[in-house]
């Protein structure tokens, strides 16, 4: 499916989010409910897996998830549920949604995971800011993440409203991440709107310079004859 195909939604609306935030915010203020994890567990458990064995963790190792809302897949990554543990101080997660910031550093903090760093950010339009060990070793003009995760992100911006020079948001997502990504470095995204195929036709490009790693082999079912599954993950590597 192309980005053009996708009718807009309230799911592409800073509004929405902002909205769904707040209410969380408000039940893990008063109950600990850590809110909603995006596709579920399962699917996000097979990201952990994934990154553990193609991009285990170094004490150098710089983290980047885009619109990373609760934070879960940070915490996970940073708690060792995989098959080791990420530094927690070499971890960015980043929203536009101010109210995703907040309740990721609530529960950060109640995790005892303060490490982590969540700030708001537009990825579209803003680069996300570099971590400590980044700014002291300036990190280069290349690219400053060896991995960059996406879990639902690319999804919502597909929703978005064309911007007011008539352009698709999302048709610019691709060339964020490859500036932003280390050569050497992963991108692995999940979607539920496209297909791998789909994904591959999006973000390897010559203009992105990103290549095909490998995929996550989700669960299949079967619907009117067809054979597929509920979303889709596919890992891409940028030229050394």
């Amino acid at each position: 499916m192309d980005t053009s195909e996708l009718e807009p939604s309230k799911l592409g609306t800073k509004e929405h989010w902002d909205n769904v935030y707040e209410e969380e915010l408000e039940n893990f203020s008063e109950n600990g409910d850590e809110g909603e994890i995006w596709f579920g567990k399962k699917a996000m458990n097979e990201m952990v897996k994934w990154v553990n064995q193609h991009a285990p963790p170094r004490p150098d190792m710089s983290v980047l998830e885009v619109g990373s809302g609760n934070g879960a897949l940070l915490f996970a990554l940073a708690e060792g549920r995989g098959e080791a543990c990420y530094p927690a101080h070499q971890l960015l997660g980043i929203d536009y949604s101010e109210g995703a910031v907040q309740l990721a550093q609530s529960v950060a903090h109640s995790r005892n995971l303060t490490a982590i760093t969540f700030r708001v950010c537009d990825f579209l339009h803003e680069d996300p800011p570099l971590l400590a060990d980044q700014k002291a070793q300036k990190a280069n003009q290349n690219g400053a993440w060896d991995l960059i995760l996406d879990k639902g992100t690319y999804d919502a911006i597909a929703l978005m409203e064309k911007d007011e020079n008539g352009r698709i948001p999302a048709e610019g997502y691709p060339m964020r991440v490859a500036k932003l990504l280390n050569p050497g470095g992963h991108f692995l995204i999940t979607s539920c709107n496209f297909t791998e195929f789909e994904l591959q036709s999006k973000f390897i490009t010559e203009e992105t310079g990103l290549e095909y790693h490998s995929r996550i082999a989700h669960p299949t079912m079967s619907f009117g004859g067809s054979i597929g599954s509920a979303c889709s993950s596919v890992a891409f590597t940028k030229s050394a």
